[in-house]
């Protein structure tokens, strides 16, 4: 199986393809740009969902669901907004169809034109909004703190499985303030449960910082970012969170009446991640073996493989470890397939990802012992049956930590500070990674970079020391050090 997979180095491209669809995470579908999330696919994305849901709901938050179809008039009383988001629609005109006169196909009735098109939702601040506008008349009605769980389309013209679809999976969150202060800092608390989740579940580093100007959400005043680092190089946004401050509440008329009886417009704050998190997790952790998952996110955790088949003393010993594991909330599969070989199995479990395989056969019994490799490192010992449970928790929690420890360690490695234009191109074009440089802090700048090298201005890092300097393009001068990097 692993020598269907590509070589990373060598095409990193088709390696990432290849693991996407032999470990059986998506597949193509009959609509241009869409992915068939396919049953491992989407236990991931549901172990992601579940923990993200519940560290939303421990900060107050609550869901709802709002319409996947918003009024074309909507998205124009954000002039920000919808030029952002403009070339991405995707337009409902009809809403009906007929049989042709032939007889022979289905066509649209012309009869069945819409008074106003309808546009499937992108994001849905506008539809939101215009919502809160009736469930917000006092401060008793704030925060208002909600979040849903949807799908949208954006109509990319060129697509990746999981980094970029037409149509993806997400949750996107939209809470109302009495001011700005509170809205601050209700940006800055998402922000934080992304990095901690990213880091704590996804074992994947991020980079905590703003956006700037030009690289901010279309109608926030401010946007907050995660930025993790692929094994090839490229930055990706895993997550963010915008202070939209009252530009929303103004295009929509959402005002409250304070405490002292003074008619206010609330402030507004809105996040999200994405389906793209499954395509962060597959390029920071996977090899040319297949999926690496991370324990806390691996749908089973432990698989166990009988040697060379299944016997009823084996059998008898393997659901005593079952019942072991599952005491202590560790998901395991027995792969009891008497049609596949034990070679098959192995190579068929370490493509998916499964972080712990235990192999028993019947001189593992007489020896009271079972074979455990781990899929991180690949390396194998023979372990006590005896407290078998107690080995496996530890050995996940190190495996967990493992996989963060070698992923921040390539990110340093790959974090270059530069101080000459010449270097930054030189860094970017031969060894790519993060880029920190001074910027004078203009659009301009910044244009200008990413025109002659493809890099982008990634993130403003937070809590970083105050270093002057010059700008490494226009020699201006600079506040401090931003990251740069060619990004999906």
């Amino acid at each position: 199986m692993a020598k269907s997979i590509a070589n990373k180095e060598e095409d990193y491209s088709q390696w990432y393809n290849d693991i996407v669809q032999k470990a059986g995470l998506a597949d193509h579908s009959a609509v241009r740009g869409c992915m068939v999330i396919k049953p491992l696919g989407y236990a991931i994305w549901e172990h992601m969902r579940d923990q993200l849901d519940q560290m939303f709901k421990e900060t107050g938050h609550k869901n709802a669901y709002f319409p996947l179809f918003i009024p074309k008039s909507f998205l124009s009383r954000e002039a920000a907004h919808v030029e952002g988001f403009a070339k991405e629609c995707a337009v409902v005109t009809h809403h009906r169809l007929k049989n042709s006169e032939d007889g022979t196909e289905v066509v649209v009735d012309p009869d069945a034109k819409l008074e106003e098109e309808l546009i499937v939702r992108p994001t849905s601040e506008t539809i939101i909004w215009n919502t809160y506008r009736d469930w917000i008349q006092s401060y008793r009605d704030l925060p208002l703190l909600i979040n849903q769980w949807a799908n949208v389309v954006r109509w990319e013209m060129r697509t990746r499985p999981f980094l970029r679809t037409a149509e993806f999976l997400w949750q996107e969150g939209h809470t109302a303030h009495a001011n700005r202060e509170e809205a601050v800092r209700e940006a800055e608390l998402i922000h934080d449960v992304y990095a901690r989740f990213a880091e704590d579940y996804m074992a994947m580093p991020v980079i905590k910082g703003i956006k700037s100007e030009n690289e901010r959400f279309a109608g926030a005043e401010e946007t907050y970012t995660i930025e993790a680092l692929m094994q090839d190089g490229k930055a990706l946004q895993a997550g963010t969170s915008h202070f939209l401050g009252q530009n929303f509440a103004k295009a929509f008329d959402v005002k409250y009446m304070t405490s002292e009886n003074v008619e206010e417009y609330v402030w507004a704050t809105s996040w999200g991640v994405s389906t793209r998190l499954i395509g962060g997790l597959i390029m920071t952790h996977s090899d040319e073996c297949g999926l690496v998952l991370p324990p806390k996110l691996a749908p089973t955790k432990v698989v166990i493989v009988p040697i060379p088949t299944v016997k009823p003393e084996i059998d008898e010993v393997a659901q005593k470890i079952i019942r072991e594991l599952t005491e202590k909330g560790i998901s395991v599969e027995y792969d009891c397939d008497t049609t596949k070989r034990c070679g098959f199995k192995f190579a068929e479990h370490e493509l998916k990802g499964t972080p712990i395989r235990l192999g028993l056969g019947p001189r593992d019994i007489k020896n009271n012992q079972v074979e455990v490799a781990r899929r991180d490192t690949k390396e194998k010992q023979l372990v006590s049956l005896d407290g078998i449970g107690q080995v496996v928790e530890d050995l996940l929690d190190e495996i967990q930590d493992n996989l963060l420890q070698r992923a921040r360690k390539y990110q340093q490695n790959n974090t270059t500070a530069v101080d000459s234009f010449e270097e930054f191109k030189s860094v970017i074009a031969e060894r790519g990674g993060f880029v920190s440089a001074h910027w004078d802090g203009t659009v301009e700048t910044e244009k200008a970079i990413k025109e002659a090298t493809k890099a982008t201005l990634r993130c403003i890092p937070l809590n970083q020391e105050a270093e002057e300097g010059a700008c490494v393009f226009s020699g201006r001068p600079s506040k401090g050090r931003v990251l740069f990097a060619k990004a999906y």
